[in-house]
Parts: C-alpha cells; sequence; structure tokens
C-alpha cells in the first residue's frame, strides 16, 4: 500500500453565490488546489468530483464533474462522479485515497462545489428532503411526533421540508432526546454556535463572520424546538478542492509542505435491533474505533476536529462519539474551554457547517482543507498552535435512526 498525501488545498467563500454557476465556483476551488501543489492540470491521473444537487438545482445531472472539468481545459482522465448526501466530498476524498494507496494513481483530484441557493426555497429545500428514504417518510413522520410526544414538545411537522430543511426536524428530535437523558440544556447548544461563531468569525471564508453570545442565540427565532436559527447550519453555494499524491510522486516532485492521510473510512448505517443500547456499537462510535485503529492513533492524540454540525446538537453528541468525552462528559467537555480556540482539542476551528456554511456537495471537502491547512500552519488568526494530528467527521442522509453515510479521516502533519 502507498502512502497518500495531501499536496494542495483550494477553497471558495461559501456564502450566496446567486450571479455564478457550478463552473465557475469549482474552477476557482480547484484551480487554487492546483497551484497549491505546485503542479500543472496536465499532470493529474484521475479526478473524482462530489456534487449532490446539481440534478435538483440547476438540471445538471450524469457528467457534472466532466462539465465542470472541461470547462477548465481538463479532458482525457477518468472521472469519477460522487454524490453521498452531505457526505458527498468527503466520500469523493476517501475513494481517491484508496486508489492512490492502492497503486491505481500517484496524482489525483478531489473537489466538492454545490449551488443550494435559490429563489425557490422550496426547490432547496427538496434536496434535503430526498435525502431520507421517501418510500417510508410516513414512518420518518410519524418517528418524528412520536419524539415530540415523548418529550412533551410541539412543532408543526407539515412544515418539515417546505419552511425548513426536514434535516433540522430530526436534529432536533436528537437534541431533545439528549436533554432528556443527559440534562443537557438549550443554553448549552447556544453556547457551542456562539464558540463556531468566534471561530468563524476568524475564517475568511465562511459565509457568516459575526460573533454572537449565547444570548443572542438564544434569542433568535426558533426554527424547531428547541433549536434556533444560529443553531442551525445554512445554505450555501461554494466549492473546495484537494490534490492528492502518492508518496513516490511527492518525492519526484520535490513537495515538502503535505499532509499524510493516515485513514479515511467510509461507512453506511444499518438497522439496530429494538434491544440494542450499546452506544458505542452504533454508526459513528464504531466508524471512528476504525479511523483509530487504522491510523495507529487515538482520540487523546488528535489536536484538532472539524465534525458535521449541520445542527449545534450534533456537536456535542459527536463528542461522546468521536471519544473527545466520555458518555454524560460532553457539556462538561465544552464548559471546559477544551474544544475553542486556546483548548486542548479545538472542534470546528474553521466556524463549522454552523458559520462557514453548508453547500453539501462542498462540506466534506472543506473540513479537509481547513484540517491540511490548520497541519501547515497557514490558518492566521484561527491557527491551532502546534496541530499535528486532525480528525475530520462528515456525515449524511438518514434512514431508521441514524445517518445513511458517513466519512470520518484522520490527518498528520508530514
Amino acid at each position: 500500500m502507498q502512502s497518500v498525501f495531501i499536496a494542495g488545498t483550494g477553497m471558495t467563500r461559501f456564502g450566496k453565490h446567486l450571479d455564478r454557476g457550478l463552473k465557475s465556483l469549482a474552477a476557482e476551488a480547484i484551480t487554487e488546489a492546483i497551484k497549491d501543489a505546485g503542479i500543472d492540470a496536465s499532470q493529474l491521473q484521475a479526478a473524482y468530483m462530489g456534487n449532490a444537487a446539481a440534478g435538483v438545482m440547476t438540471g445538471q445531472v450524469l457528467i457534472p464533474g466532466q462539465v465542470a472539468l472541461r470547462g477548465m481545459g481538463i479532458g482525457r482522465i477518468p472521472v469519477v462522479n460522487v454524490e453521498n448526501a452531505c457526505a458527498t466530498s468527503a466520500t469523493a476524498f476517501q475513494q481517491a485515497v484508496q486508489m492512490i494507496a492502492l497503486g491505481a494513481y500517484d496524482i489525483v483530484l478531489v473537489a466538492g462545489y454545490e449551488k443550494l441557493h435559490s429563489r425557490d426555497k422550496a426547490r432547496t429545500f427538496s434536496v434535503f428532503h430526498g435525502a431520507v428514504d421517501l418510500e417510508a417518510i410516513d414512518d420518518v413522520l410519524a418517528m418524528l411526533q412520536a419524539n415530540l410526544a415523548r418529550n412533551g414538545s410541539e412543532a408543526d411537522l407539515a412544515e418539515a421540508g417546505r419552511s425548513r430543511s426536514l434535516f433540522m426536524d430530526l436534529y432536533a428530535g436528537m437534541a431533545r432526546d439528549f436533554m432528556a437523558e443527559y440534562g443537557v440544556t438549550q443554553r448549552d447548544f447556544a453556547a457551542v454556535a456562539a464558540k463556531n461563531s468566534f471561530h468563524g468569525s476568524l475564517n475568511p471564508k465562511a459565509q457568516f463572520q459575526e460573533v454572537l453570545t449565547v444570548e443572542q442565540v438564544l434569542a433568535a427565532p426558533v426554527i424547531v424546538d428547541p433549536m434556533t436559527r444560529p443553531m442551525c447550519a445554512p445554505i450555501g453555494d461554494g466549492a473546495a478542492a484537494l490534490v492528492l499524491v502518492s508518496d513516490k510522486a511527492a518525492q519526484r516532485l520535490g513537495l515538502r509542505d503535505k499532509v499524510r492521510v493516515l485513514s479515511s473510512v467510509l461507512a453506511s448505517g444499518w438497522d439496530y435491533a429494538p434491544d440494542d443500547t450499546d452506544k458505542k456499537a452504533r454508526l459513528i462510535p464504531t466508524v471512528a474505533a476504525q479511523a483509530y485503529d487504522a491510523a495507529g492513533v487515538g482520540p487523546t492524540e488528535v489536536d484538532v476536529v472539524e465534525l458535521h454540525d449541520a445542527g449545534a446538537p450534533a456537536e456535542l453528541i459527536c463528542y461522546e462519539h468521536l471519544g473527545l468525552a466520555a458518555e454524560g462528559e460532553a457539556v462538561s467537555l465544552l464548559k471546559s474551554g477544551a474544544t475553542q480556540l486556546g483548548g486542548r482539542v479545538p472542534v470546528n476551528p474553521s466556524g463549522g457547517l454552523l458559520r462557514k456554511g453548508h453547500p453539501i456537495g462542498a462540506s466534506g471537502a472543506a473540513q479537509l482543507v481547513e484540517l491540511a491547512d490548520q497541519l501547515r500552519g497557514r490558518c492566521g488568526a484561527r491557527q491551532v498552535e502546534g496541530a499535528r494530528i486532525a480528525l475530520a467527521e462528515n456525515g449524511g442522509g438518514w434512514i431508521g435512526d441514524d445517518a445513511a453515510a458517513i466519512v470520518i479521516s484522520v490527518l498528520q502533519m508530514g
């Protein structure tokens, strides 16, 4: 097996780009990544192109990757189009890593690019609505209704997928159960959003750069109990790209400022038995254990994390699922300051999905761009000093009781 390195990174600012097309956004990030790697586009041997929503949002189906690359004059090479919900470009990354590790290629492009903003909000929300089993949508709504009743809460589920993303209802359900089991409060979720707003204020490519207090987060409009607007990741447009190389190519090219991929694990969810209460056997803890094992490191060795905070409650829950905190200790970890810049293990120094934005096909690649740049000491005011080991967790879709897809990757400097 060949070693795999990140040699170059590139990213647009995430936000509302109504005046730009997918090709323009992809080209900006890809051009930056190729330049950063110090190579010419003609040296690329393959491309893994992640896009989740173009078919719905723009009508571009079947060949979005080829379209984006041909617009840049890149052809001939194999182009693999990847769609895997919010884990789309993390999946593209994992597939590219495996192909290099197996010796198929030495220099590969990975890109995630998305346009979600539209004057027709129903179209945008339909993208998220389609990330569940639509033949079982009545079961999903019944599950949400049971959660509301169990936790003594109310929400108009008829608006789920219409005036708001269905996934905010799913995250809100997780939040209510988490609150009931561990005594977590709405204020704790607000503290996550406030922390990430501070991080995002230091990121020039983040969609939102205003620093929010806990009180401001709590005072914002409620999207679905207990989540206020700043606790929900905003939709966005944008692109992120990486150039991956084998050790052999890195030596041939004389690359020094590179980041090693220690592991990248892709998995899908499964049906849990009704009596299965072992939380460590759930999707994220299982994949995290595999990623740590393959990387040869443990959670205490991780210096910086980018995780999938599409809803603020997800960050607290993931603290435990990733082994950063023991069961029931997520809030204590947050309150200790450990996950803020300057703490023991800063989480979402980019601002996370909550502030950086969530153009779903680009989100996974953007996490990896942030972490590679952190390990290379390129992040300026939000730099995690001395970072050597980084972890990215990116999930997507929902079936039954858990995410449909997840990718967890571990990176190391040098």
